[in-house]
């Protein structure tokens, strides 16, 4: 007869795994349990949508200049002009199209670093916390040094040595975040390795690796997904602290933090180039945030009790 640790299935071990399973397969009929997924969920959707067709709803070239329309009020001011619904900066570019347009450059970012950082930071975290030893203590040891530098400092540094850049932000992003996702999935590893369930399928005679796959990742999933989400929302705010400065994308692509930065000179004169792009960047972080939080509570049946 064959061997059940050898069939992959020994559900009597494996609660927790199995609910969790059965809630991600359910996921999108729960959704309606938590409305702010809803809300965040589909504020996200919208800004995926508005960047991939940003050419197409833009209503103006983000980079055109006209200094005769310069500084001009939103669309409900007495004194703005048909066609700038959110006004124009000091060159007269128009606010709203340079904010979908750098809703571009805010996706690209938040998505690939996040996606980049979770995936080096989760695999040195499952194989630290699950193998321990020379492992662990090698992984540790690394993260305690990488922690130990201010993390906007080593940002703006290490964009400044590669050079302004979309792909130098992901980089710098990458590089300095997955530490976050390594300890926290190294300390949900070690706690889910002692449970009875992994016991169980030790003595059923599963192989470490296949426990590791099949019985504790599943159950790391929730954690790595709400991390993800507010690893998004932090990509989002490091580049536009690093627009901010100059060191995101070449000079004159617009970018919620370099409208940021404009709209702070003239904050007296044209209040909407800097209040309009600091409320999407806020709207934006808190939905990411929301959405992580909404996300555990659905997968994670330990997190409902």
């Amino acid at each position: 007869m064959a061997d059940p640790a050898m069939e992959g299935a020994h559900p009597a071990t494996t609660p927790v795994r199995g609910e969790t399973r059965r809630r991600l397969a359910r996921l999108p009929a729960m959704v309606a349990e938590e409305p702010r997924v809803l809300v965040a969920g589909g504020f996200v959707l919208l800004l995926v949508l508005v960047a991939i067709f940003a050419g197409w709803i833009a209503p103006h070239d983000p980079q055109a200049q006209d200094l005769m329309l310069n500084t001009l009020p939103p669309a409900w001011n007495p004194r703005a002009e048909p066609g700038y619904l959110l006004g124009t900066d000091s060159l007269g570019r128009d606010v709203l199209s340079r904010m979908i347009y750098g809703s571009r450059v805010a996706i690209t970012v938040a998505f690939v670093a996040a996606i980049g950082a979770g995936l080096i930071g989760t695999v040195l975290g499952l194989v630290s916390g699950f193998f321990g030893g020379f492992a662990d203590a090698a992984v540790s040891r690394l993260v305690d040094i990488w922690m130990a530098f201010p993390p906007v400092l080593l940002s703006i540094l290490l964009v400044a040595v590669l050079g302004a850049s979309l792909s130098s932000v992901i980089i710098a992003i990458v590089v300095i975040d997955w530490t976050r996702f390594c300890r926290v999935v190294r300390s949900e590893v070690v706690q889910q390795k002692n449970l009875d369930y992994v016991d169980a399928a030790v003595t059923l005679g599963a192989t470490r690796g296949r426990i590791l796959w099949r019985e504790v990742v599943p159950n790391v999933v929730p954690v790595v997904l709400v991390l993800l989400s507010l690893e998004m929302g932090i990509a989002v705010i490091v580049e536009a602290v690093l627009s901010f400065v100059g060191l995101s994308v070449a000079s004159g692509l617009p970018t919620w933090g370099g409208m940021i930065a404009d709209g702070r000179q003239i904050i007296y004169q044209a209040w909407w180039v800097f209040a309009f792009p600091l409320c999407l960047l806020f709207l934006t972080v808190l939905a990411f945030n929301q959405l992580g939080n909404g996300l555990r509570r659905l997968i994670d049946p330990l997190s409902r009790r």
